[in-house]
């Protein structure tokens, strides 16, 4: 992404007027506009002078650790105002593969090889690659390389693996974990924040959901496992998403994302984020953004099987695509009195996960036999697949007869999920492996499968949404 920096550094050391040229050529100006948005945020969390501004991000995958590497890019040469830094755990090994592929992104790109031997640092890759050293994901990491998203080399980071002096002072915290580590991480730094004066801020990048079925059926979003693991209060928690991937936001490609949560913080952390190519509007509506963030890599991973086992069949994407938006209109009537104003966003994500997202990847591959279920939903190279755990959340909370909606054509009612083929086809192929991947095929192609149209009407036509889905009365 970063290819030539023109500087006109003042006596304080800071890049007050810096002309970036990215990789087309274009220059993007990031003059006094960049530190007067730093000193906006650093205004709002009371800051004096020659006190840091201190953001961490926890997790290394690969929104994680492009969101990291922007904010670097953005801010990191004001030092005596800003400090950015990464977590993740240590010992992760380079397989000799990626070592190898590794080292041949490094020699293809000449900006970035000049910089690894300034920095003494390419031995180690040639060593790696050969087989006589092993590599390390946090290693690597603080090269400018994230070990899910090899290909698109970032600025370098600083690194912390040891999680306590990563958070324990840290003014905004990024959560960059999958929904299926947050729970556990935040418990532990919970224990690191007990002496805590002020209240930091956590934005989270997670999509992904549990399901609650006692004493009612209900989503528990990344955000809420974060409030309730450290008592931080709701307001203090944001969620940033958007219809975006991760590689191509680091390079440049225009994106747009919404951060939402409380009006407090919002309006000036979207500035704050905010940048000619990655613009960031905000909303209050904060857990209903999460879980359609979660919500579209079910769907994704279906995506993908069509895909490959139709070999790339327009027309049967089409069907698919068709049947599974239908569902998700229906499921987001179940979760907001408003769900017309989730059309664009939920659709927008759902494209661009269709398009180039892992949750798509993962599911072709399981097409096409190069991945087994058995392999886990984490995978060398791209991290967390999230949609597997979704689907288990969202089949077993559309399942429950405290839901049950009155089906026009049964006369009868009935649970969400029987509304909702898709959902459940996917449920007994991942969850319950009762099924192949052809049978995502088959439910397709019965001649008994209602016109999505239909589905959507019995959403728009009934009362239909279940507030305590989201924990609201």
């Amino acid at each position: 992404m970063v290819g030539v920096e023109e500087e006109n550094n003042h006596d304080n050391g800071h890049e007050r007027n810096t002309m970036t040229i990215n990789g087309n050529g274009t220059p993007l100006h990031n003059g006094n506009c960049t530190e007067e948005k730093l000193d906006e945020l650093r205004r709002l969390l009371n800051k004096s002078d020659g006190d840091l501004l201190k953001i961490v991000s926890v997790g290394a995958g690969a929104w994680g650790s492009v969101f990291a590497a922007l904010l670097h890019d953005s801010y990191g040469n004001f030092r005596d105002k800003f400090q950015i830094r990464i977590w993740r755990r240590p010992g992760k090994a380079v397989d000799r593969s990626t070592a190898k592929h590794l080292f041949e992104v490094i020699n293809s790109r000449e900006d970035i090889l000049r910089r690894l031997i300034r920095r003494c640092a390419y031995l180690k890759y040639v060593e790696g690659r050969l087989g006589d050293r092993i590599l390390y994901a946090d290693e690597i990491l603080r090269d400018g390389f994230c070990l899910n998203m090899i290909d698109t080399p970032l600025c370098p980071m600083k690194v912390v693996t040891n999680l306590q002096e990563a958070v324990w002072d840290a003014d905004i915290v990024i959560n960059g974990l999958p929904s299926t580590e947050t729970r556990e991480v935040f418990e532990e730094i919970s224990r690191f924040w007990k002496e805590r004066v002020s209240v930091p801020i956590v934005i989270s990048l997670a999509k992904g959901i549990e399901a609650a079925l006692k004493p009612v059926p209900r989503i528990i979003t990344p955000t809420q496992m974060i409030n309730r693991a450290t008592g931080i209060p709701l307001e203090n928690i944001l969620y940033l998403g958007g219809p975006n991937i991760a590689s191509e936001i680091y390079n440049r490609e225009y994106a747009n994302a919404r951060i939402c949560g409380a009006h407090k913080w919002r309006k000036v952390l979207a500035r704050f984020l905010r940048r000619p190519h990655f613009i960031v509007w905000d909303n209050s509506d904060l857990v209903t953004h999460e879980v359609m963030g979660g919500l579209k890599n079910v769907y994704a991973i279906g995506a993908g099987m069509v895909a490959a086992l139709t070999n790339e069949s327009a027309t049967s994407k089409s069907v698919y695509f068709a049947h599974c938006t239908s569902e998700m209109i229906l499921i987001t009537h179940l979760l907001t009195e408003e769900p017309e104003k989730l059309a664009g966003p939920l659709l927008a994500d759902t494209y661009v996960t269709l398009l180039k997202g892992r949750n798509a990847w993962y599911g072709q591959m399981l097409a096409k036999g190069e991945l087994s279920l058995d392999m886990g939903d984490s995978i060398t190279g791209k991290g967390m697949i999230q949609g597997v755990s979704a689907v288990g959340a969202f089949y077993e909370l559309l399942s429950q007869s405290s839901l049950n909606v009155f089906h026009p054509e049964e006369k009868k009612p009935v649970a969400p999920v029987e509304l909702c083929p898709i959902l459940k086809i996917l449920y007994k192929i991942l969850i319950k492996r009762e099924c192949s991947t052809e049978a995502i095929l088959q439910a397709l192609r019965d001649e008994t499968l209602n016109d999505p149209r239909d589905r959507i009407e019995i959403a728009q036509n009934h009362t239909f949404y279940r507030p305590t889905l989201l924990g609201k009365p």
